[in-house]
């Protein structure tokens, strides 16, 4: 069905055929999963590394998780400025990536550091700042409005493939040439350049329609004046205080369901599989019931995450249940929101007001990480889960206010 659109004479217009993705999301989908497979062959191991290898503890983690999501907010506003001021999404979109590709040889040099850790991970997360915004806004102009979220969903699919993929290399190469980081970094590094190379030569932009002459930062944050997108924004980000960053749901699935160290690096694999497998339909099924119930649905399932963490339960289905509740949560939330904002932004200033949407949610996901490390850090892991529940709980309540 998707690949019948990638004869297209013209891969940049809007899939004609109910049903079908245009090509261009395709090829995006492509350079994503490949890109995906080059981050998360680091990611998978960073969690071991840190708390294992270099024994720092929960208020470091947080900070460091902390980064790794808010970095990406440092550089979302200007790509999607850029991005709409140039009229170039693709070209801002390289960067981005370019940027990322580069980061994967400089791990090898920061050693035990975790400062120089920091500003890695730091480059790193600036480069999918910039290109998340140009990125997504380019499946929008590609898309018609009544298949949004099916476009968002295949794209999240195919990056989650990668995500998938990524800590099953880096936990092979690991095994093979016992614990050589530097050769993980390397194949990462590698596969990061291929995306880029795919993304140059083979993914055409979207033809659009956009003055250039009227994209304006200051007319990017008038939008907020819009109710729809103002309550979208606040709501999006005040669900984002309340959510755990990924590196502390796993510890917390490895320590509270006994399971040992070493399958920490495998734990991303089944909210991965999860994600991949659930993302295309549940796109689907928002662009039926509505993309916002579907996304405060996620968070009812990651509250349900939360709640089995805090128990007192244990053994691999504990984590099973858990990993799994973790990747339904982001097949509901990912794409969804930027399905749910897309038709709140006028085309002009597309890539500029996602950029809005998803800088507020990277900067409360941050806060939250740095909030939850000082909270397991005087109280222990589960306490913290248990407050995060609750505060999840009220948040989705008044999510409900949001139309």
């Amino acid at each position: 069905m998707y690949l019948s659109t990638l004869r297209s004479t013209d891969p940049a217009r809007p899939a004609s055929r109910a049903g079908s993705v245009p090509a261009t999301v395709i090829g995006l989908g492509v350079v994503s999963l490949i890109t995906d497979m080059s981050a998360e062959m680091v990611t998978a191991v960073l969690p071991l590394y840190l708390v294992y290898g270099l024994g720092v503890g929960y208020l470091q983690l947080g900070a460091i998780d902390g980064l790794y999501t808010g970095a990406t907010a440092l550089l979302r506003l200007a790509g999607g400025y850029f991005s709409d001021r140039l009229g170039r999404p693709k070209a801002v979109a390289l960067v981005g990536y370019g940027l990322s590709a580069a980061t994967k040889l400089a791990f090898p040099a920061a050693g035990s550091s975790l400062g120089a850790i920091g500003l890695v991970i730091g480059a790193d997360r600036a480069g999918k700042g910039i290109r998340t915004a140009p990125r997504d806004a380019m499946i929008t102009l590609a898309t018609p409005a009544d298949g949004l979220g099916r476009a968002f969903g295949v794209h999240r699919a195919m990056d989650t493939a990668g995500a998938l993929l990524g800590p099953i290399a880096a936990f092979g190469l690991l095994t093979l040439l016992v614990g050589d980081y530097p050769a993980v970094f390397g194949v990462s590094f590698c596969l990061a350049v291929i995306a880029v190379i795919v993304l140059a030569v083979f993914v055409r932009a979207p033809a659009g329609t956009v003055e250039r002459s009227r994209v304006r930062l200051r007319a990017g944050f008038a939008l907020l004046r819009q109710p729809a997108l103002r309550r979208t924004c606040l709501a999006a980000a005040l669900l984002g205080v309340c959510t755990v960053g990924d590196m502390f749901l796993f510890v917390g699935v490895q320590q509270s369901a006994g399971l040992p160290p070493g399958a920490l690096p495998l734990l991303p694999l089944a909210t991965a599989l999860t994600f991949m497998a659930l993302a295309s339909p549940i796109g689907r099924l928002a662009d039926r019931v509505g993309r916002w119930k579907v996304f405060l649905g996620g968070h009812v399932v990651l509250l349900a995450a939360y709640v089995v963490l805090a128990a007192s339960a244990s053994g691999w289905p504990v984590a099973a249940v858990v990993l799994a509740a973790h990747g339904v949560f982001y097949a509901c939330t990912d794409g969804v929101l930027m399905a749910h904002a897309s038709p709140l932004v006028p085309e002009s200033l597309r890539a500029t007001g996602l950029a809005i949407v998803q800088t507020g949610q990277a900067l409360a996901r941050a806060a939250g990480a740095v909030l939850f490390g000082a909270l397991a850090a005087g109280v222990a892991l589960r306490p913290a889960f248990a407050v995060f529940a609750a505060v999840l709980l009220v948040s989705v309540l008044a999510g409900t206010r949001v139309k």
